[in-house]
């Protein structure tokens, strides 16, 4: 198995995916702005706390239940991730527009800073595990 590979490193890159494809879809809300009827779509984020716990497979890393009185674990959502949603703006144009660029502006911030930190996350984990390993 790869560094790479471990269950926690795999929700990480999943979440860098999620990120870039929801830049992607704000994008084209900002770009059909003017589009007569086009209506702001956004992406619902998966589980990332779920994708970590259970990783590819049924291998990945969980918890360990050392006591009766402890919660037993998380409730999972069996949701499909990376699925577009529509949402509705702020306000609607004659012609049937109903992108806020100013709401769509706020989001693709967001999410860029969501981004740089995932980003800077999993460079920091790959230096640890390199660190652990003696490769650095």
């Amino acid at each position: 198995m790869s560094m790479t590979d471990l269950p926690v490193l795999q929700a990480i890159k999943g979440k860098l995916r999620f990120h870039e494809t929801r830049q992607k879809v704000l994008a084209e809300n900002v770009a059909n702005a003017e589009t007569p009827g086009y209506r702001a779509r956004d992406i619902k984020a998966p589980d990332f706390f779920r994708m970590a716990v259970e990783g590819e497979g049924n291998d990945g890393v969980s918890t360990v239940l050392t006591n009766p009185m402890h919660i037993a674990g998380p409730l999972i959502d069996n949701n499909a991730p990376f699925r577009p949603e529509k949402v509705g703006g702020y306000e609607v144009t004659p012609d049937g527009n109903a992108v806020s660029l100013e709401d769509q502006m706020m989001k693709v911030t967001g999410n860029q800073m969501d981004f740089q930190t995932v980003t800077s996350l999993y460079q920091r984990s790959i230096g640890l595990l390199k660190t652990a390993v003696g490769k650095r």
